[in-house]
């Protein structure tokens, strides 16, 4: 079994949903019997591109990862053939760990891919089988991931209890790009601090 840090290159397939009572599904996992891989952790995201946006016109990611004291560098693709199945979101990953993340992002500069997003979150990761559930506190809501084989991913929603409506495949990004349409707010990050400041200025 993988961990959430692991390098790899494999397909990934994982599905969003909203968290509306974490107890509750910090207890109904407790009582499938996940296991607790890693602590409630910090995680700050960068993705880089060119100017031009040439890596979002292939839908492809590049993305420098500091989670706790670990640095990851990930690129994600769409499989060949596609999105796959639809109910899910599906991507090929190949990511690793890396000793300097500041040393690999100069390099990314210098190649010509600059900083375009960053987004954090304090991450929980538990694992059951051969899937992964992780539970993430971002500035805008928090959010859980199934990440795993579909049929394991259709069985922990039905036995987790997951309304249909409350299940989404979109990234972080555009979450968070409909998060801004809905509130109206200026923020080009979604990090704690700029959604916070955004919404202290509002409320002057």
């Amino acid at each position: 079994m993988r961990t959430y840090t692991d390098a790899m290159q494999a397909a990934e397939i994982e599905l969003k949903f909203s968290v509306t009572d974490v107890r509750a599904l910090r207890s109904a996992a407790d009582r499938l019997g996940f296991r607790l891989v890693t602590e409630r952790t910090f995680e700050s995201n960068t993705l880089y591109d060119t100017a031009d946006r040439q890596l979002r016109g292939r839908t492809q990611i590049l993305r420098l990862r500091q989670y706790g004291a670990r640095c990851t560098v990930t690129h994600k693709r769409l499989a060949d053939g596609g999105d796959g199945d639809l109910r899910y979101k599906t991507r090929i990953e190949t990511e690793c760990q890396v000793e300097d993340c500041k040393a690999l992002a100069e390099i990314f500069t210098q190649l010509g891919y600059g900083p375009v997003f960053r987004y954090e979150k304090f991450r929980t990761e538990y694992e059951l089988d051969e899937g992964h559930l992780v539970l993430d506190e971002t500035p805008i809501g928090i959010w859980a991931e199934l990440e795993g084989p579909p049929v394991w991913i259709d069985a922990m929603l039905e036995r987790l209890g997951i309304a249909p409506e409350l299940r989404s495949t979109e990234s972080y990004g555009t979450l968070f790009l409909r998060w801004k349409e809905a509130t109206g707010s200026p923020a080009q990050n979604l990090t704690f601090q700029e959604v916070t400041a955004c919404a202290e200025a509002a409320a002057r």
